[in-house]
């Protein structure tokens, strides 16, 4: 079992979590993630709090393989007011932020955010994990080969799973070392890796549990999906769940998705096949 200190909030991590995507941008590769605009992000995070979300993770702009990045002021006027609006509306919702900007991540920390979610490990904003350090907050760390604009340029490893896992521990003492107390690592699974780099982290997971820190699963409608079936992201639900159940199984603790229903009725189902 692990806790995470959430803005003075205790989160038991004692069964697997689930974390619903919402992207306040106009160009997330996966359409029906996109709600741009107030209202529509606190509809979309109050129907996933229904459905099981624990954590509302919200981003401000898009990391898809060859995104054009946008400045932090951007970010910040996209993303500030949706959590300040999520945090009135569901006060128990835990949130956390999409960003590399350390900028962005103090402000949401003080919008009401309670977790930063850095895809880059620091390595794009150094800043960032003094922002995470200073405010306590849980630190998700990223694998990510390069940036988001050349990431999937080629992406080579003798062997992913353990350059990961290295990264992992070379990080993870850098983070102690700064102070940071709560750390999840995320294997990256799409950025900066092949199809079959993919598979191979996915197949290795429980290689990750050595870190001690609950690990987050983001498999969610993305390519290694849609390449293998040859479907667009609508039509890669099922096998989101697929992967998603396959995590589960090898030790993941928290899910980020676009589709919380379903991703919360795989938990049960295993759960209850453990439960025999």
């Amino acid at each position: 079992m692990f806790t995470l200190n959430c803005n003075k909030k205790l989160l038991l991590v004692n069964e697997p979590l689930i974390m619903g995507i919402i992207n306040i941008t106009p160009d997330s590769f996966y359409t029906h993630s996109r709600k741009e605009g107030v209202s529509l992000a606190v509809a979309a995070a109050q129907n996933m709090v229904a459905d099981g979300a624990t954590i509302i993770d919200i981003g401000g702009q898009s990391t898809r393989p060859g995104s054009t990045p946008i400045s932090f002021q951007e970010e910040l006027s996209r993303t500030i007011p949706v959590i300040a609006a999520i945090k009135d509306t569901i006060p128990e919702a835990v949130i956390s932020i999409d960003t590399y900007y350390a900028v962005v991540a103090e402000a949401a920390l003080k919008a009401g955010a309670a977790i930063v979610n850095d895809i880059s490990g620091g390595a794009i904003d150094t800043e960032i994990i003094d922002v995470a350090a200073q405010y306590k907050a849980p630190y998700i760390l990223m694998h990510m080969l390069g940036t988001p604009q050349n990431m999937q340029h080629n992406p080579m490893y003798n062997n992913v799973t353990a350059a990961v896992l290295d990264f992992f521990i070379e990080k993870i003492a850098l983070l102690r070392s700064k102070g940071i107390i709560d750390i999840i690592v995320d294997p990256g699974i799409g950025f900066g890796k092949t199809p079959a780099h993919n598979f191979e982290l996915i197949k290795n997971l429980k290689a990750f549990t050595i870190t001690q820190c609950p690990m987050l699963l983001g498999v969610s409608r993305k390519s290694v999906i849609t390449k293998t079936l040859g479907v667009a992201p609508d039509a890669a639900l099922n096998g989101t769940t697929v992967l998603n159940t396959i995590g589960l199984l090898n030790g993941a603790n928290i899910l980020r998705v676009h589709d919380v229903k379903e991703a919360k009725e795989a938990i049960a189902l295993l759960q209850q096949l453990d439960s025999i």
